[in-house]
């Protein structure tokens, strides 16, 4: 079975590789990790995102930017914003946006 992509942002890179490291937990699941906008949106294009999450410290103009380009590029592609809160919850967050 082929892993679900999931296109991780954030913008502190310990926070980042925490979460990232929390999604790969999920045998399922591949996170692919990037602190800039540019940095996601080249990383966009090589996968098959099925997932968006946006971390912490990501302002309101990137997102928007970033909301615009995904929707744009991958029409209903789920982005979530993660902000935080345990594995428990960001698992949650990620099934939410997949079923």
């Amino acid at each position: 079975m082929e892993k679900t992509q999931i296109l991780v942002i954030g913008r502190h890179p310990e926070i980042l590789a925490t979460v990232v490291r929390l999604v790969n937990n999920n045998p399922d699941w591949n996170a692919t990790g990037c602190l800039s906008d540019e940095e996601a949106i080249a990383a966009f294009p090589t996968q098959d995102f099925k997932v968006v999450l946006m971390g912490g410290g990501v302002d309101e103009r990137s997102e928007l930017k970033l909301n615009e380009y995904f929707c744009a590029e991958k029409p209903g592609i789920r982005i979530v914003q993660h902000f935080g809160g345990g594995s428990g919850l960001l698992s949650a967050e990620i099934f939410e946006a997949l079923s």
